[in-house]
């Protein structure tokens, strides 16, 4: 269990450094942020990919590949959100 809690910990700082840098704009993020943009984008992998190469829908923790896809992905949506709420309040 700390073996997994530490390998999702290490790709989430990878992915999460990665999306941000493949995304071109400014993001006002903690390293804390970084690292949970990586950890949610590893599930959002892992979520995709069981959607195009499996028939089980599963949440789990994809591979560094699928983890940057995913934090690319979760990163969209945190600037589309974002730049709602400043807009509207």
């Amino acid at each position: 269990m700390i073996g997994f809690l530490i390998s999702l910990f290490l790709v989430g700082i990878i992915a999460g450094f990665l999306a941000r840098l493949l995304v071109p704009g400014r993001d006002p993020m903690s390293f804390g942020m970084t690292v949970l943009l990586g950890v949610v984008g590893s599930f959002v992998g892992g979520f995709l990919g069981s959607l195009l190469f499996e028939q089980t829908l599963a949440l789990r923790p994809t591979g560094i590949i699928g983890s940057i896809i995913g934090a690319v992905i979760a990163l969209l949506i945190y600037r589309s959100y974002m730049s709602k709420r400043t807009t509207a309040g």
